[in-house]
């Protein structure tokens, strides 16, 4: 939301007081909470599924409906995780909110548990933001100081413990299941679904997961009310969203915008063009594993359904710009290369399918492939979809087959 960007433009101005709690409370940090501690629990659930707000992490799922998926009437222990892995590759979005508003997430953490029920938070946090890790680890520390966090906060009598849980660097773990196993110290693997994390989780118990950017965008909920979120956006996407530009653009960077803003604009506008004068040539909009654009179809709504009825994704939002001098295949091989790697082997589809696209991928750039290659790799593609147990082989498989569908006269002129 707005109040997310004015707090980190604010405090990316002052590093020492990036991480104090006293500016965070000086711009009403904080106001959200003790209002919702003063509400029932079942009230703030029905204002966030008012305020339509859906998932920042890729799917898009309602966050309101997610909490009410919570098996009602049983005295049982919950948990809420915070999914901060942040491993797809492009996107650099929930950094922000961790870096420079750390008390922000923490907040609408606390709200998001006491709504549901939780007595216990983990920030789940890639290894490589140890930097970012410690933060949030002085900032937890900081509001149980007040106490806005820990046991019995605001002598309400409700208590939410937040941890910090840092994980290995595995790209698998983004998927919620993965980082459940991950935080019960066992191999970071999807679990077959059903049951869901909502009625069997963490250590087997109710369990919700949501992105940084979805539960910072709670407090501006209960503090404004769901009409004021809805002001921004559009109808299915309502509220606002950070978008990562990178690539080949001349001012890279996090820049945030009502959901709907066009492709185009964040694009020329906001991060100033294509670098070198050069011409545009694609854009991935997603992150690495939402299908690519080409450059006559970014006259495009940055929103879920739109995106979605152009044949690519949201995503993360994190934008990767191509310029005319880019090898397709060449980001193909990479693309192949990364999925492959961090496939984590369970289902034969991701595993063998994966291994086998960066084999043909490989071989293609190496000038001895052939055109059955070219559609061995299509079929694959084809294949994986929906066949396997998460959603890594299905992304490949997306991301890869749009790269040689819509650019297959590169591929060919390698055959050639």
């Amino acid at each position: 939301m707005v109040a997310i960007a004015e707090r980190i433009l604010l405090t990316k101005s002052n590093v020492r007081e990036l991480h104090s709690i006293s500016v965070y409370l000086e711009h009403g940090g904080y106001q959200a909470l003790k209002k919702a501690l003063s509400m029932p629990p079942a009230d703030i659930i029905s204002m966030v599924e008012q305020s339509e707000l859906r998932g920042r992490g890729g799917a898009g799922f309602p966050a309101g409906r997610k909490w009410r998926f919570l098996p009602a009437g049983r005295q049982l222990k919950r948990y809420l995780i915070c999914n901060a892995d942040e491993g797809e590759p492009g996107t650099f979005k929930d950094r922000q909110i961790m870096e420079f508003d750390p008390h922000l997430l923490i907040e609408g953490m606390t709200i998001a548990g006491y709504a549901t029920g939780s007595c216990q938070g983990f920030i789940y946090i890639r290894g490589e933001y140890d930097w970012i890790a410690k933060v949030l680890v002085r900032a937890i520390k900081e509001a149980e100081d007040i106490g806005f966090s820990g046991n019995n906060i605001l002598d309400t009598g409700f208590s939410f413990c937040v941890d910090v849980f840092r994980g290995a660097g595995s790209y698998i773990c983004g998927e919620e299941t993965a980082l459940i196993e991950s935080i019960e110290g066992k191999a970071g693997r999807p679990r077959l679904k059903p049951p869901f994390p909502a009625s069997c989780g963490l250590y087997g118990e109710p369990t919700v997961i949501h992105n940084v950017s979805t539960l910072a965008f709670v407090p501006f909920i209960i503090e404004r009310g769901p009409e004021a979120f809805k002001s921004f956006g559009k109808p299915g996407s309502y509220g606002t969203k950070m978008f990562g530009l990178c690539g080949h653009v001349n001012k890279p960077g996090v820049y945030e915008h009502p959901l709907g803003v066009s492709l185009k604009k964040l694009i020329y506008e906001d991060a100033g063009g294509i670098k070198g004068g050069k011409r545009l040539k694609a854009v991935i909009p997603g992150g690495l594993s939402a299908p690519v654009l080409k450059a006559n179809e970014i006259d495009i709504s940055m929103d879920f359904d739109s995106l979605t009825a152009a044949g690519s994704l949201l995503g993360t939002g994190g934008i990767i710009v191509l310029d005319e001098g880019v090898s397709i295949p060449f980001v193909a091989q990479k693309t192949a290369k990364f999925f492959a790697h961090e496939s984590c082997g369970k289902c034969t589809p991701c595993r063998e399918g994966t291994n086998v696209i960066r084999f043909l991928m490989d071989r293609l750039m190496q000038g001895k492939g052939s055109l059955n290659d070219i559609e061995q790799v299509l079929r694959l593609c084809r294949y994986m979809k929906g066949a396997t147990l998460c959603a890594l082989g299905e992304a490949a498989a997306l991301a890869i087959g749009t790269m040689v569908r819509k650019f297959r006269d590169e591929f060919e002129e390698l055959v050639k």
